[in-house]
C-alpha cells in the first residue's frame, strides 16, 4: 500500500491512486485531487461525489447507468464535468476505491 500527501494529510492509496480507506478524505483533499485531474470543483461535482459517496457507503455498485437514474445529474453532463473517464475521475476525486465497472 502506498500513501500520498494532499492538503497536508497523508491518505493510504493504492498504485493507481485510488483511496484504499475512505475515511481519510476531506473536501479539502478532493479540491487537490481535482486540480491534479484539471478539473476546478463546483456545487455539481461535490453532488456527484456525496452520490458516490453514499452510495459506496451503502454497498450499491457504482456505474454510469446509477449516475443517470440517480436525479443527480444527467449522462452528458457528468461526462462534461469529469472529462475522459468520468466514473474513474469522480470516484478517485471523491475519496472511495475504483468501481469494479472500470477497467
Amino acid at each position: 500500500m502506498a500513501q500520498k500527501t494532499y492538503a497536508g494529510a497523508t491518505v493510504d492509496v493504492n498504485e493507481e491512486g485510488y483511496f484504499t480507506n475512505p475515511s481519510q478524505w476531506t473536501k479539502e483533499i478532493a479540491v487537490e485531487i481535482a486540480k491534479e485531474e484539471g478539473i476546478v470543483l463546483t456545487v455539481q461535482h461535490y453532488a456527484i461525489m456525496e452520490f458516490l459517496r453514499n452510495r459506496f457507503n451503502s454497498g450499491e455498485p457504482l456505474s454510469i447507468r446509477s449516475i443517470n437514474h440517480s436525479g443527480v445529474i444527467d449522462v452528458k453532463t457528468f461526462y462534461q464535468l469529469f472529462p475522459g473517464a468520468p466514473l474513474k475521475k469522480a470516484t478517485r476525486i471523491a475519496g472511495i476505491p475504483k468501481p469494479a465497472s472500470c477497467v
